[in-house]
């Protein structure tokens, strides 16, 4: 079995959007020494990020995610079904 995701291409407009979407949260993932890191975007409109620095051995990293990424990245873009950390 593949465990290769099916992304869309990193040609698609989505990606631009998602980009900026992240930009807006970035600077409060910084403030506490974390980044976030798109990976892509499935055909089923999730978006895969990869958690760095703090934010990756945190322990609200989860609520961080759907409170703060995931609905950022939502309201910019309803279209994305949720945010997904790999």
């Amino acid at each position: 079995m593949s465990t290769t995701k099916d992304y869309l291409p990193d040609t698609d407009p989505l990606y631009d959007k998602v980009i900026n979407a992240l930009e807006d949260v970035r600077p409060y993932l910084q403030a506490d020494g974390g980044d976030c890191q798109l990976v892509g975007i499935t055909r089923d409109m999730v978006v895969d990020v990869k958690l760095l620095g703090a934010c990756g051995s945190c322990p609200m990293s989860t609520l961080t995610l759907r409170a703060g990424v995931e609905q950022a990245v939502k309201k910019a873009i309803p279209e994305i079904a949720r945010v997904e950390s790999v």
